[in-house]
Formats: C-alpha cells, sequence, structure tokens
C-alpha cells in the first residue's frame, strides 16, 4: 500500500464476505484517481465479485489489471451499463464528471458507488437527487477518511456506547501532500476539482455529521486561499470552515496541501471529538516520531486515559454493509440523505469562501 501518496493509497483489509461468490456483481469505470482502488479493494473483501473494467487510458487498465488479476476489460462504459449481471458501478472519475456518471449509472438500473467528492456543484447534487427518487438506485460516496480507517470506525462504536457522552463538538484536520509532479493536468483546474473545501473537506463535512448525529447543519463561516502555489493560479492549498448544527451541535475544520516531505506518510490526518464526558483523538495514517503506523485511538473519559490501537480490530464494515444494503434495498452502511448532506454542506462551504489569499 502507498502511504506517502495520497492519492494513491488504497486500504487493504482481511477477506469478510457477507455474501457468496457471485451473488454481488461490481464494475469499475473511471479510473482518474487512485481511490478507485480502495474501494474495489473493500468490495471485494466484502464478497463481491468485480466482473469488467473500463477506461479510455491503456496505461490505466494495464495497472487496474494487475492489481485485479482475472478482471474482464470491457470495450466501453456502454458494454458495463448494458450488462444486467452487473448490479453496481464503482467510479472514480474526473471530480467534475463523477454525476454525469453517476446518472448514466442509475439510468441502467445499477447502483453508483463514488470516490469523495461526488459533485461540484450544488446543480449536480440536486439532480442527483431527483435521480436517486425517480430510479430507486443509490448514489454512494467513498467518504474514506471515516468508512476506511479503522480508528474512524472505532471511534463511531465508542461514540455509540456513550464512552464519552453526548458530542458537542468535532474538529477535523485533513492535510495532504500535494506531491504536484504526479498530479494529473485536472488536478489544478478548479473547474474539474470543484475547490479544496469541495474536494477534501467533503471527507470532514461527512465525519462531522456523522459522529455529532447531526441530519442537518448550516455552514457559518469558510475561507480559502493559495498560499505558496502561484504556478497553479485556480489551485487553493489551504481551507477552512465553521459549521453549526441543528441540534447545537458545532464543527470546525482545516484542510491544506502543505504536508511536509520530512513526514513519513501522506498527512497527519486527525480528528477530535469532543463530548460532555470526555473527548476522543484520532491520529489515523501516523503517530508522528514514534509509530509509522496508522489508526492511533486516544480516549480521555472519566476514569483517565486510554490508548487503543485499532489496527486489525474492527475493520471495515462499511463494504459489507453496503452490498447488503444493495441486495436487500436497505440503508444500514449510509443513508442517501447522509451522502448527500454531507456532499451540501462542502458545496456550500466552497461556494460561499472568503478567499483570504493568492
Amino acid at each position: 500500500m502507498q502511504r506517502t501518496d495520497g492519492m494513491n493509497y488504497a486500504p487493504k483489509g482481511k477477506p469478510k464476505p457477507v455474501c457468496q461468490k457471485g451473488d454481488f456483481v461490481f464494475s469499475a469505470i473511471a479510473l482518474d484517481h487512485g481511490h478507485i482502488y480502495g474501494m474495489c479493494n473493500g468490495l471485494t473483501e466484502a464478497g463481491g465479485l468485480l466482473k469488467s473494467v473500463y477506461d479510455p487510458d491503456p496505461e490505466k487498465i494495464k495497472a487496474f489489471c494487475k492489481a485485479f488479476p482475472g478482471v474482464k476489460v470491457a470495450s466501453s462504459e456502454a458494454e458495463i451499463l448494458d450488462d444486467k449481471e452487473v448490479m453496481m458501478v464503482a467510479g472514480a472519475a474526473v471530480p467534475s464528471e463523477r454525476a454525469p456518471l453517476g446518472m448514466r449509472v442509475m439510468d441502467s438500473g445499477k447502483d453508483y458507488f463514488t470516490d469523495k467528492t461526488p459533485f461540484t456543484t450544488l446543480e449536480q447534487l440536486d439532480m442527483a437527487k431527483v435521480k436517486a427518487a425517480e430510479t430507486n438506485r443509490k448514489y454512494m460516496v467513498y467518504y474514506s477518511e471515516r468508512l476506511h480507517t479503522e480508528s474512524g470506525v472505532f471511534a463511531g462504536e465508542l461514540i455509540r456506547d456513550g464512552a464519552i457522552g453526548k458530542v458537542i463538538q468535532v474538529l477535523g484536520l485533513g492535510p495532504h501532500r500535494l506531491n504536484a509532479p504526479n498530479r494529473p493536468e485536472w488536478f489544478f483546474e478548479k473547474e474539474k476539482y470543484g475547490g479544496i473545501l469541495c474536494d477534501i473537506g467533503s471527507h470532514q463535512a461527512e465525519q462531522y455529521l456523522y459522529y455529532a448525529g447531526e441530519k442537518n447543519a448550516t455552514v457559518v463561516k469558510s475561507q480559502v486561499a493559495n498560499y505558496a502555489h502561484p504556478q497553479y493560479p485556480e489551485l487553493e492549498d489551504f481551507g477552512e470552515a465553521m459549521i453549526l448544527g441543528d441540534n447545537g451541535t458545532s464543527n470546525y475544520f482545516r484542510v491544506d496541501w502543505f504536508t511536509p516531505d520530512g513526514l513519513r506518510t501522506w498527512g497527519d490526518g486527525r480528528t477530535t471529538i469532543l463530548g460532555t464526558k470526555g473527548y476522543i483523538e484520532l491520529r489515523k495514517y501516523i503517530d508522528i516520531t514514534r509509530d509509522n503506523t496508522p489508526d492511533h485511538l486516544f480516549l480521555v473519559d472519566e476514569k483517565g486515559e486510554h490508548y487503543i490501537n485499532c489496527s486489525g480490530k474492527v475493520g471495515y464494515p462499511f463494504f459489507g454493509e453496503l452490498i447488503l444494503d444493495c441486495l436487500n434495498r436497505t440503508e444500514n452502511a449510509m443513508t442517501q440523505e447522509h451522502a448527500f448532506k454531507a456532499a451540501e454542506l462542502c458545496l456550500k462551504a466552497q461556494a460561499n469562501a472568503v478567499r483570504i489569499s493568492g
């Protein structure tokens, strides 16, 4: 697994099938972002059968087939969409193209699983809401910073068990390494990537809603900047937002492209969750100067201070739950309302952001 490059970070877990082989068949379309590997890892480990893949770039196809031996290379997107055996399409298209792909997938009668950010405009979100209701198909989102980290999963279990009382605030830090020479051209075009709050910020908005148990919230203030990359005038290398939930909880998050080369992983992502009876801190990808492994959780409660290494502890249950949701038409992995609300918050934060530099 590539730990220094966030674009190609694809966690692997232990196989934990929730269905028989062949019961859930899916395919991949659009390999523009490396997150497609994590998405497909999660689904196959949960028992999904990856049948086929399509992308117009033969080099991307070659690398994908190496990672997933036996997958069939489709001749076109239409070949996959017309395949009645395929139940879901996983895609990591250029962000501005994720919604249009989703419309075509749902129109073909299949569920859609897209990389974050799921949309780059509020208009796309509105289209997806209509299409999901019209087709009764799922438009699910790979919010990997919670769904594909064991510390993020275990924090949710602790909160449900009342370990820190009622959650009142969530703080999120999402630093990433830029690694500009290895980024595609679209990465630096705002119309295509959507802006930093829309892109990386989607992780943060989703985590806040989930941990705080909020169904609705308002963006109070948001800011973006390009502090250090004038050669990429459309890049935003810094962003922050404040959000207030309908139940009175609050959220602050900061996202940036300033991870220094000296860090042994692609970003020191952290989340702090404050409750009325304690707090949790997640050091998701590294514990700097001490441990170059992911999934460190620190809990302080009324009984003391606790450290939990979450690696290998809870796995990644989202993927199995998602497969069963698709088979049974349930909403246990993530509700459609939640997926769309997280997207709405980051889109509104982006749309209303004040530019403070650059």
